[in-house]
C-alpha cells in the first residue's frame, strides 16, 4: 500500500505539467482568432460598400454604366487652367467634391450644349446631395464663350485649358475623342469614370447617385 501511494502522485505530475503548458498554446490560438474575427468585422462595411457598388447593383446588373478607369489618374499637378477672371489655378485645387468633366471649345456646338444640359440636370436630380458634385466645362481655346450659354450654366466652371494636356491624362474610347464624353473625378482628384459618347443621361443619373450614397467622401 505504501509503494503505491509514493508512486500515484509521482504519476501525475507529467500529465499535469503537460496540461499547463498546453494552456498559454491555447490561450494563443485563441488571441489570434480574436484578432481575425476583429480585423474581419471592421473590414466587413467597406468591403461590402464596394461589392455593392461594383458587383451588383440595385436593378439587378452587374456593371456601372460608366467605364471605370483602373488604375485611377489623379489630376496632374502641372495641369493649370484659367478661370472667367482671368487667374490661373491649378484643376487639383479643385479636390474635395465629385467633379462632372466635359471637354469642348467655347464656340459650345449642339453636342457641346447637350452635355452641358445633362450634366447641369444630374447634379439637380441629386436634391440634397447635389452639392457634393460641381459641373466643370475645360475649355480647348480662350475664345468668348456666347452669352446665352453663360445665363443657362451659371453653376457650371467654365475653365480653359490646354488641350494636349487634357489629352495626355483623359483616356477616350476606340474610335472617340475627348468631346464625346463626359468624366467623373473623386474628391481626392483620382479620375475615376468615363462616360460613353452620346449617353444616356438616366443611367449616368444612376451611376452618380450610387457613387453619392456608397461613398463617404466629397
Amino acid at each position: 500500500m505504501s509503494i503505491q501511494t509514493s508512486r500515484s502522485p509521482q504519476s501525475g505530475k507529467p500529465a499535469a505539467n503537460a496540461a499547463q503548458r498546453s494552456k498559454p498554446a491555447g490561450s494563443w490560438r485563441r488571441g489570434r482568432w480574436m484578432l481575425l474575427l476583429l480585423a474581419v468585422i471592421c473590414a466587413a462595411p467597406v468591403v461590402a460598400s464596394y461589392f455593392t457598388y461594383y458587383v451588383i447593383k440595385p436593378t439587378g446588373g452587374t456593371t456601372s454604366y460608366g467605364t471605370l478607369i483602373d488604375p485611377q489618374r489623379p489630376i496632374p499637378e502641372s495641369l493649370v487652367v484659367t478661370g472667367e477672371d482671368g487667374k490661373p489655378i491649378k484643376l487639383a485645387s479643385m479636390h474635395g467634391r465629385w467633379l462632372m468633366i466635359a471637354v469642348d471649345s467655347s464656340d459650345c456646338d449642339k453636342a457641346c450644349v447637350t452635355k452641358l444640359f445633362f450634366m447641369r440636370q444630374i447634379r439637380v436630380a441629386q436634391g440634397g446631395e447635389r452639392e457634393r458634385v460641381v459641373s466643370v466645362w475645360l475649355r480647348t481655346d480662350a475664345k468668348p464663350v456666347p452669352d446665352v450659354i453663360q445665363k443657362a450654366y451659371p453653376e457650371t466652371g467654365m475653365l480653359v485649358a490646354d488641350p494636349a494636356a487634357i489629352a495626355a491624362w483623359l483616356p477616350v474610347d476606340a474610335g472617340t475623342k475627348l468631346t464625346d464624353h463626359i468624366y467623373v473625378v473623386d474628391p481626392n482628384g483620382n479620375l475615376m469614370m468615363r462616360f460613353p459618347k452620346d449617353p444616356n443621361p438616366s443611367k449616368i443619373k444612376g451611376d452618380i447617385t450610387k457613387l453619392l450614397k456608397w461613398s463617404s467622401i466629397g
